[in-house]
């Protein structure tokens, strides 16, 4: 399959039009292309500053504009982030996050913030960060740091943008992901489903996110958990089935991304995210809590990835590493088998 950069709106709709079955079995076969087999990787989020946004986004519990039950908090001490990060390795994540409730970081949080990059890169973890807004210097403060992934969410369609979010516009969002990507860091941007957009509107969305110059390397699709006192804590639930139909169709036109399963898991059963990852989820966030939002406890996931063989060590190659190895032990065979050992490394190497 060739990877796209010139989706439209209306091929992804007729993507999503599809029979589901049909699309599982597509998204399958594009996974198991270009994805790791039965592997999910694993990533835990630290909320390091909460509250008190200035940002209207009309889901979010952390915004200054909505009474919520969210009680502010100032910037983490560097230590408590190293400490939680110690813990997440400990529970199996690969990755720490780190968000913090702002507009854009301010330049008085910056030394802070490369600590605790260090601190948690020293300790063997990836890491990313979620800060808001970007400015090319603030980008590349970061990458020089260590700065592994930078997360910023396109969130919904250009064309209904508009009605969640008022105090900054797409294009911003598309400035701060351009100057992560110049800086050298990786890429983490997705969506929510759930915010009361239309059919069309989550085909716009991925077909932002896979016509970027480059796939983002990490897409979170989040369903909306709703809370209240927000705008949208009335929103109707989103069904079970477009929601899969979502991983799936993310899978299919960003064959080589991690698509990851973010919040709303809470609300899922083992059955809905196996459908998920059969159709080509295979990232997720671990731990009880996202920022300020519900998640499944960590024994939970791991009950579930024993049911489904997710995760064991012989199952986490790539196909094309299985066939090399297949390949490889061929060769081996052929050559064990010949009278003349003064062959073997000339074979082995051709």
């Amino acid at each position: 399959m060739e990877v796209r950069h010139n989706w439209t709106v209306e091929e992804v709709q007729a993507l999503f039009e599809k029979p589901f079955m049909d699309l599982m079995f597509e998204a399958q076969q594009v996974h198991r292309q270009y994805q790791a087999l039965n592997h999910v990787q694993v990533s835990t989020l630290l909320s390091i500053k909460t509250g008190a946004c200035p940002e209207d986004c009309k889901y979010c519990p952390q915004s200054a504009h909505y009474r919520t039950d969210v009680e502010k908090e100032r910037l983490l001490e560097v230590e408590r982030v190293l400490d939680a990060a110690e813990k997440a390795k400990h529970s199996g994540a690969t990755r720490f996050c780190m968000g913090a409730a702002w507009k854009n970081p301010k330049a008085r949080d910056m030394p802070y913030l490369k600590e605790m990059i260090q601190g948690v890169k020293g300790m063997g973890l990836e890491t990313c960060m979620t800060l808001g807004m970007l400015t090319p210097d603030q980008a590349d403060e970061l990458a020089v740091a260590g700065l592994d992934y930078y997360n910023h969410n396109l969130d919904t369609s250009p064309e209904y943008y508009g009605n969640v979010i008022t105090t900054r516009t797409y294009q911003d969002r598309l400035d701060t992901l351009s100057h992560v990507r110049d800086a050298g860091m990786k890429v983490c941007s997705g969506g929510i489903i759930g915010l009361g957009e239309n059919a069309r509107d989550r085909a716009g969305l991925l077909v932002e996110l896979a016509n970027l110059p480059h796939h983002p390397e990490s897409v979170p699709i989040n369903m909306l958990v709703k809370v209240k006192g927000t705008p949208l804590e009335e929103v109707e639930d989103v069904d079970p089935f477009d929601f899969v139909r979502i991983i799936a169709v993310a899978r299919i036109i960003m064959p080589e991304s991690a698509v990851r399963l973010s919040a709303g898991r809470e609300n899922m059963n083992e059955q809905m995210q196996t459908l998920c990852f059969m159709a080509g989820a295979n990232s997720i966030f671990y731990g009880c809590k996202l920022l300020t939002t519900p998640n499944p406890d960590e024994d939970a996931d791991m009950q579930l990835f024993k049911k489904l063989g997710i995760n064991r060590e012989q199952a986490v190659q790539k196909p094309d590493e299985i066939q090399e190895e297949a390949l490889l032990s061929q060769v081996a065979e052929r050559v064990a088998s010949r009278p003349n050992k003064d062959d073997l490394f000339y074979e082995a190497n051709v």
